[in-house]
């Protein structure tokens, strides 16, 4: 909800949020989190003589000092400051709106990249640990609970070609080779309010997902997401392609956002990254759709088998284009 208060003939305004916690089952430590990370912005913002009413959320705490009210029915709300003069974009306009959104979010990693990423909770365990994910995948496949593996045949298949690609960031952060980050995990347009004048990424919001991770789950989703002109549930899979000019464009701004503050293993593995996140999504979604659509809302029959089938398309397209996605990579990096 969008609040609005007069105090002394001044108009102030205020996001009034229901958290999920059907979903954030641990809403102390998903708040933890966000006021830990705010404060943490704050602090680099005011260092580089930024505005923080602007550039990060503030949270506002209830008459008793907590930083969310739970109702006596067990409904936990908390209330931001809202930030003025500001849009957020649904889809993506033009190369210059992704390049502006890979910068905010690039910057958001770069601000936060002394923040020791372990302390964080983690308020949906493993949420990319892909790994565990193809593990879950297999045991939902043996028990085919609903019958459906027969007609899948094919995507099943597909998983298991790829089993190897499932463990490779996971292993990366295992081995040391590159270094757990706070990570957003939710890297769409939509989580970035532009300032309406300028056209720049000025604020990451919707932080519930923060969480210790690889800044390639950041990065890999926003390619995901944001470098396909087709929808997540698109049937006609020839309109499903990622677009290199766009590609091209996130790698530059997420560079120059993050400011040095990526390690040479991480920028090598961006493409990777891209197919890791695509390659997941889709297994979730074959997932679901094998114990009956009990996750994801779905509308019409067989929509996680589409989704499914559209992510798939899209990391099949990355695979045909690896070598001029990894040259990208390397050209704007230097």
């Amino acid at each position: 909800y969008l609040v609005t208060t007069y105090m002394e003939a001044a108009e102030l305004h205020y996001i009034l949020q229901r958290i999920n916690t059907s979903i954030f089952q641990k809403p102390d430590e998903l708040m933890k989190n966000i006021l830990g990370v705010t404060k943490h912005l704050r602090k680099k913002i005011l260092e580089a003589g930024g505005d923080v009413t602007r550039e990060t959320l503030t949270v506002i705490s209830t008459c008793d000092g907590k930083s969310y009210y739970e109702t006596p029915e067990g409904e936990c709300y908390r209330v931001y400051v809202y930030v003025e003069n500001t849009i957020s974009l649904e889809k993506i306009q033009n190369t210059g709106d992704f390049y502006a959104a890979a910068k905010a979010f690039g910057s958001f990693q770069y601000l936060l990249a002394d923040y020791p990423a372990n302390t964080l909770y983690e308020t949906i365990p493993d949420f990319h640990n892909t790994k565990k994910r193809y593990e879950r995948f297999l045991t939902v496949l043996k028990a085919d609970c609903v019958g459906r593996a027969a007609e899948v045949a094919e995507e099943i298949a597909f998983v298991k070609r790829h089993a190897a690609d499932m463990s490779v960031i996971v292993e990366a952060l295992l081995r040391g080779e590159i270094p757990l980050r706070v990570t957003h995990n939710d890297t769409k347009l939509n989580n970035i309010l532009m300032d309406k004048d300028s056209g720049k990424g000025i604020c990451i919001i919707d932080l519930d997902t923060v969480m210790p991770g690889s800044s390639l789950y950041d990065f890999g989703d926003a390619i995901r997401f944001g470098a396909n002109h087709a929808a997540e549930d698109e049937v006609e899979l020839k309109k499903v392609w990622v677009d290199l000019e766009l590609f091209e464009a996130y790698v530059s701004g997420y560079i120059k956002g993050c400011k040095g503050a990526l390690k040479k293993r991480e920028i090598e593995l961006m493409p990777m990254g891209a197919k890791i996140m695509t390659l997941e999504c889709g297994m979730r979604f074959l997932t679901d759709y094998l114990e009956g659509d009990t996750y994801f809302k779905i509308h019409r029959e067989k929509h996680n088998l589409d989704r499914c089938r559209s992510q798939f398309k899209l990391v099949t397209d990355m695979e045909e284009k690896w070598g001029r996605m990894c040259e990208i990579v390397k050209r704007v990096s230097q």
